[in-house]
C-alpha cells in the first residue's frame, strides 16, 4: 500500500528483475483494511498513517497501528463522558488542573518563542501606564482612551464568550447586550435624549439637566449610539468562530486525522451524501449550509453569517477543510456578524422595547387566562420604576428611590446561574479534553514500545 508497497518491490543488489522480493511473507497480514468510520475524500490522513506504517513494517513483524477501532472509540467516549463535576467530582478537577498546567506550559512556550514581539507590546504598555500616572495636560485624553479601550475589550471579550462557548456558549447577548440595547431605547424615550451625562452613563442611564424641546425620538438615532458596543461584540462573535476554522483546516493540512467530536458531525455528514435516504430534515438543512459555503464563496459566508445561525460552527469547519483562505473567510464573518447581523438584532430589540408598543405589550398580559392580573403588575411597576430612575437626580443612588424589584431580582439570579453552568461546562470541557490527551499520549507510548 502506497510507499510501503513500492519499497518492497525495489530490486537489491544481487538480484535480477525477473526475480523480485515477494510481496508476501508468512505469518504477516499484508492488507490492511480501512476503518469503515473514517472518510474516504481523497487522500486522508488515515491512509497517510497506514502508509508510514507499511513503510516501517519489518520482514514478519508487524506494528501495531496507534489508530484505534471504532469499539475502543466508542469506549473512550462512553468513558469521557462520565468525567463530569457532578458524576465524578475528584477526577474531574484533577484532569482540570493537569489541563490547566499543560495548556499554560503551552502558551508560555510560546510567549518565550515570540519573546521580541512580547517585549515590544510590554515596553509599549509600559510606556503608556508611565504616561497615565504622570500629570500634565495629556492626562485627560488618555483618560478618554483608556476608558474607550476597556469599554470596547469588555464588549469584544463577552463577544468571543458568546461564540466559542468551550461546549455550551455564554449567550451573552441575552445576559448583557441586549439588555444595555434596551435600557438605552427605554431611557431615549423617556428622556428624549440619548445625550446621557457621562459618568455615570454608560454604567448608569440618566437624563441630561437640560429640558429637551419635544421631538419625535428616531430608531436610528438610538442605533447610533450602541453602534460601537454592538459593533465589538459582533466583532468577538466572529473572532470566537475562529477556532473551528483552524481546526479543520490544521487537520487537512498535516494529514492527521483529529479525534475530536468538533469533526465528527462533519464527518458523518460526508458519510450520509451517499445514502440521502437515511437524511433528516435537519441534515438536509446542514448539507445545504455546506454546499452554499463551498459553492458560492465569500458571499455564501457572508449569507451564512448574517442571520442568527447556529449551524455557523459547521461553515467554519468546512471553509477550514476545503482550504478557504483565512481573509476570505473571516472578512465575510466579520461584516457579517459585526455589521450586518448586528444591525438586525438591534434594531428588533430597539422596536420591540418601543415605550408604545411595550406598553401595549404590558397591557396584553392582563389577558393570559389565571396569571394574567399577577403578571401584569410587575412589569408596569417596574417600568415606572425605571422611568423615574431616569429621571432622578445626580448623585441620587437608584437603590434609595426603587427598592427591590422582583423583575430584577429574578433577572440577576438568572445571569448568576448562566454564569455559573458556563463556569462548570469550563471545568468539564478541560477535564474531557485531558481524558483525550492522556489516551492520545498512551497510544502513542505503546506504539514506540512495539
Amino acid at each position: 500500500m502506497g510507499r510501503g508497497k513500492n519499497r518492497r518491490g525495489r530490486s537489491k543488489p544481487g538480484q535480477g528483475k525477473c526475480s523480485p522480493k515477494p510481496d508476501t511473507v508468512p505469518g504477516t497480514r499484508t492488507e490492511i483494511p480501512e476503518p469503515n468510520h473514517l472518510l474516504t475524500m481523497g487522500d486522508t490522513s488515515a491512509q497517510k498513517r497506514f502508509q508510514r506504517k507499511g513503510s516501517k513494517q519489518a520482514n514478519g513483524s508487524s506494528m501495531i497501528s496507534s489508530v484505534p477501532t471504532l469499539e475502543e472509540k466508542l469506549a473512550e467516549k462512553q468513558e469521557r463522558e462520565k468525567i463530569v463535576l457532578w458524576r465524578r467530582p475528584i477526577q474531574t478537577l484533577n484532569y482540570f488542573s493537569r489541563e490547566c498546567g499543560i495548556l499554560s506550559a503551552e502558551y508560555m512556550i510560546k510567549l518565550w518563542n515570540n519573546k521580541k514581539s512580547v517585549l515590544l507590546i510590554a515596553m509599549l504598555i509600559g510606556g503608556y501606564y508611565a504616561a497615565y500616572k504622570t500629570p500634565g495636560p495629556h492626562h485627560p485624553l488618555l483618560q478618554s482612551v483608556a476608558k474607550e479601550c476597556w469599554w470596547c475589550a469588555w464588549w469584544l471579550w463577552l463577544g468571543i464568550l458568546s461564540s466559542v462557548g468551550l461546549g455550551t456558549g455564554l449567550h451573552t447577548f441575552l445576559l448583557y447586550l441586549g439588555p444595555h440595547i434596551a435600557s438605552v431605547t427605554l431611557a431615549a424615550y423617556s428622556c428624549n435624549s440619548v445625550e446621557f451625562p457621562s459618568p455615570p452613563y454608560p454604567d448608569d442611564i440618566m437624563c441630561p439637566e437640560e429640558e429637551v424641546a419635544a421631538k419625535e425620538m428616531s430608531i436610528f438615532t438610538i442605533m447610533s449610539k450602541v453602534r460601537l458596543e454592538a459593533f465589538m461584540w459582533g466583532a468577538g462573535t466572529a473572532l470566537g468562530e475562529l477556532p473551528p476554522y483552524f481546526m479543520a483546516r490544521g487537520a487537512r493540512l498535516s494529514g492527521y486525522d483529529p479525534d475530536d467530536e468538533e469533526m465528527a458531525e462533519f464527518e458523518e455528514l460526508q458519510r450520509l451524501k451517499e445514502r440521502p435516504e437515511d437524511m433528516s430534515f435537519i441534515d438536509r438543512v446542514k448539507l445545504s449550509v455546506e454546499k452554499l459555503v463551498e459553492r458560492v464563496g465569500f458571499f455564501g459566508i457572508l449569507a451564512c453569517a448574517s442571520i442568527p445561525n447556529p449551524l455557523f460552527d459547521l461553515a467554519g469547519i468546512t471553509c477550514g477543510h476545503f482550504l478557504v483562505p483565512f481573509w476570505t473567510f473571516f472578512g465575510a464573518t466579520l461584516i457579517g456578524k459585526a455589521i450586518i447581523k448586528m444591525h438586525i438584532q438591534k434594531m428588533f430589540v430597539i422596536i420591540a422595547f418601543n415605550e408604545s408598543l411595550l406598553a401595549r405589550a404590558v397591557g396584553l398580559l392582563a389577558f393570559v387566562p389565571v396569571i394574567g392580573s399577577k403578571l401584569e403588575q410587575p412589569f408596569k411597576s417596574f417600568l415606572e420604576k425605571q422611568k423615574k430612575k431616569f429621571h432622578r437626580k445626580p448623585g441620587t443612588s437608584p437603590e434609595s428611590q426603587d427598592g427591590v424589584n422582583i423583575i430584577a431580582w429574578i433577572f440577576e439570579k438568572f445571569i448568576l446561574l448562566m454564569v455559573a453552568y458556563f463556569i462548570i461546562s469550563i471545568i468539564n470541557s478541560f477535564a474531557q479534553s485531558y481524558h483525550k490527551r492522556k489516551h492520545k499520549m498512551e497510544r502513542e507510548n505503546k506504539l514506540a514500545k512495539d
